[in-house]
């Protein structure tokens, strides 16, 4: 495995078009430091696999780099590659498309289980979600046995004094 291969496998879980990630991200998917350089020069973002390791890693993925940012330490991946690239082996779950940043950076991070329950339920067509689990009438009855239990345990609790 490339020093660079974990950041093209958290780059083919994505599903988004763009992906805006701070410098500290992209650190967070490589699962190590980047290295001085990437802090002050933007050519070490640039798009050239050729003679850079690190851009075959996202353009590997079909992605490449955009809107790089040294001095406030953020990118933005495009998607330049719709062709799904073999080792797509991560679970992505039901979300679609990625997050974009408008401004700040937000971190894209998908939690695991995200997407874990898709396909174990359906719900039988013309059910309303947006009715209230229980009637009027049965939120009375239930109020009114509530009630009823308290009024008995002041009873038991005045008893015992």
């Amino acid at each position: 495995m490339t020093k660079y291969e974990p950041l093209t496998i958290f780059l083919q879980a994505q599903h988004g078009d763009r992906l805006a990630m701070s410098f500290a991200a992209v650190e967070r998917a490589l699962g190590r430091k980047l290295p001085p350089s990437a802090y002050v020069h933007p050519a070490w973002w640039a798009n050239e696999q050729t003679s850079h390791v690190q851009a075959r890693a996202w353009m590997r993925a079909g992605y490449e780099t955009e809107q790089v940012d040294v001095r406030n330490r953020k990118l933005v991946f495009r998607r330049v590659s719709t062709t799904p690239a073999p080792m797509r082996t991560v679970p992505t779950g039901m979300a679609k498309t990625g997050r974009e940043f408008v401004g700040p950076v937000q971190t894209v991070a998908r939690h695991p289980a995200i997407g874990a329950m898709k396909g174990t339920f359906t719900i039988e067509p013309g059910y309303d979600l947006t009715r209230p689990a229980l009637d009027p009438e049965e939120i009375a009855e239930w109020e009114a046995n509530l009630d009823r239990m308290a009024d008995e345990l002041k009873a038991r609790m005045s008893k015992r004094k």
